[in-house]
């Protein structure tokens, strides 16, 4: 197989050979962590090393770390009632991962969607005034606010939104998945609540992620019948899969410095893709973003047609438009932002990570020419 471009870190990142390592040696670990016998310790000692690396990640207690089976079973766990408060109402942002607009535990009658401007960053006026009006309904409100959006990359004002929820007696959560090891990142000084992480965006395993809480936050467990993570999150550990998480998260964290090499990876990308295609949109450009993220539409050309040309050309990027059953929907945040179905619906997202290169760039944009012109003319031929 002819080597291959890859192109979509924000989907999924390659596992890091120094990950694969550790979870093959933390799966040679017989003992469960609940046991005190010298196997049981290990293993035990084994997760405690990597929920700290983890923590450090997130600029958090070692103790306020709960190991999850993802991103998406982190955000469930975090998004309910605080625990002892009357219920109130979740407002979360028209952008948020779909397992967040699921509303968690709050039944869609107690959601409210908090719209966001034209560059895909939430409208903190509108937050306010919707915390206003929720004095009236006597519980206490929970806000839903991802720190980088995983689409466009546009970062948003999770500091300044926990300012207003504050002020409103309110709970923030932020969903971190995609700032973490790009950005440095810190529960404290996002001033948030709850914050969720997942491994597999950094390199390690998949199925395995973390809600961070902060000093005095506290949640209600989706599961019961078991004491481990004080009965936060029951169950044995995956220890394998944390383990990973925290070798991951170290060496995510000790990268960090090379996010402006990333940055100009992916300013060099935009500008081939504009030199190909003059009237290419690139979403969300005029905001602060994601280093590493693209989300560029071709007016005319779609989505899966360019995805599916590039992946025949050795190049993987995912597209802005999701598949279900066969029918092709508008991505729910690039019609939050307001663009024209049209264009939404030629939208790609280039994400690059650790391991991108200029060479990976020079093979996107040779591919990516060589497909819009091919497009074009066959159309005009069609005309």
């Amino acid at each position: 197989m002819n080597q291959r471009t890859y192109l979509d870190h924000n989907a999924t990142a390659p596992l890091r050979p120094e990950v694969r390592e550790a979870v093959l040696g933390a799966l040679a670990l017989p003992g469960n962590p609940s046991s005190v016998h010298a196997e049981g310790r290990a293993a035990r000692a084994a997760v405690e090393n990597a929920r700290a690396k983890v923590a450090a990640l997130a600029g958090a207690r070692l103790e306020n770390r709960y190991p999850t089976s993802g991103g998406t079973e982190a955000n469930g766990l975090a998004l309910a009632p605080p625990p002892g408060s009357t219920p109130g109402r979740a407002y979360l942002s028209a952008i948020e991962h779909p397992s967040v607009l699921a509303g968690g535990r709050f039944g869609p009658e107690a959601r409210t969607v908090v719209p966001v401007t034209c560059e895909g960053v939430v409208d903190l006026d509108a937050l306010a005034r919707l915390l206003e009006d929720a004095e009236s309904d006597g519980g206490r409100p929970f806000v839903s606010l991802m720190a980088a959006n995983n689409e466009t990359g546009a970062l948003q004002p999770v500091a300044e939104a926990a300012e207003i929820v504050h002020a409103a007696g309110g709970v923030l959560h932020t969903d971190a998945v995609q700032m973490a090891g790009r950005l440095p990142l810190d529960i404290g000084a996002l001033k948030a609540d709850l914050m969720t992480l997942s491994a597999h965006k950094i390199g390690g395993p998949k199925g395995v992620g973390a809600l961070v809480l902060a000093e005095g936050a506290e949640v209600i467990p989706l599961m019961t019948g078991g004491g481990q993570e004080g009965r936060r999150r029951p169950g044995t550990e995956n220890v394998a899969g944390i383990v990973g998480f925290g070798v991951a998260a170290d060496l995510a964290a000790k990268e960090l410095s090379r996010m402006d090499e990333v940055a100009r990876l992916r300013d060099a990308l935009e500008e081939g893709v504009r030199a190909i295609a003059p009237d290419a949109v690139v979403f969300a450009r005029g905001v602060p973003r994601l280093p590493n993220t693209s989300s560029i539409a071709v007016p005319g050309l779609k989505a899966e047609t360019l995805v599916i040309g590039l992946d025949l050309a050795g190049v993987a990027v995912s597209a802005g438009s999701a598949c279900s059953s066969g029918k092709v929907e508008t991505s729910h945040v690039l019609a939050a932002m307001g663009a024209a179905p049209e264009l939404a619906q030629s939208a790609i997202r280039v994400s690059l990570g650790f391991g991108s290169s200029d060479n990976d760039i020079q093979s996107f944009l040779v591919a990516f020419g060589d497909l819009v012109k091919r497009l074009r003319k066959d159309a005009k031929e069609a005309a």
